[in-house]
């Protein structure tokens, strides 16, 4: 099949090894942000944090959290151009709706006499929390859907990725605690440009499983 999506797609690969002499133009970067913002969620929560990692001093930090385990990711934070924690608020409530809600009212999208009744979907949330407070599951779905519509805006921005679950979750989140704030990073995402020599993932061909075996028309 060719068509530019299709394209763009098969072009995509998790990169294992950067060129540490490249790094994206802020215009790019402008774009992937703002298409962060824009990824779906449910009920509109938006229950995310990103905290993009940068500076020379939040990438040694960084570095510190692989001190543990998953060594095999630690070149790609010096050797891509950022890394992305992608994180999820654990405890989300009615007053972060609220947040939404409003936010609706100054974009037009809700109007103000309308703003009670625009609670009525909190429902989904509040079946989505346990009775703890809890709503990890929930939120981190939609942290996963902002991940994937991130991954097509690099691919589109011919931008090179790797999602790492591979990462010390409680470290990282003990070296970030002031920059999440509450909120849980379990993924993270190194982007950049890939070695041409050295990113061996980038010479394989695209391995899916055929169409057959994974769609149903009904």
């Amino acid at each position: 099949m060719v068509h530019p999506i299709i394209e763009t797609l098969l072009w995509r690969h998790s990169t294992k090894k950067y060129d540490a002499s490249k790094r994206i133009p802020q215009e790019d970067l402008d774009v992937l942000f703002e298409a962060m913002r824009l990824s779906a969620s449910s009920i509109n929560s938006q229950p995310w944090k990103f905290v993009v990692i940068e500076s020379a001093e939040a990438k040694e930090r960084m570095s510190k959290t692989f001190a543990r385990k998953h060594q095999y990711n630690q070149p790609h934070v010096f050797d891509s151009s950022q890394i992305i924690l992608f994180a999820y608020n654990p405890r989300y409530t009615r007053d972060d709706f609220a947040k939404v809600v409003d936010k609706g009212m100054e974009d037009k999208r809700i109007k103000p006499e309308d703003r009670d009744s625009a609670f009525g979907v909190f429902l989904f949330a509040e079946l989505n929390t346990d009775e703890t407070g809890n709503t990890s599951n929930w939120t981190k779905a939609q942290t996963y859907l902002a991940l994937g519509s991130t991954l097509h805006t690099l691919a589109r921005l011919k931008i090179d990725s790797t999602p790492m679950e591979g990462i010390d979750t409680d470290l990282v989140n003990e070296e970030f605690k002031k920059e999440l704030d509450g909120y849980q990073c379990d993924v993270a995402l190194a982007i950049g440009y890939h070695h041409p020599e050295e990113d061996f993932n980038s010479k394989l061909p695209k391995s899916r499983h055929h169409l057959d075996n994974v769609l149903m028309r009904i």
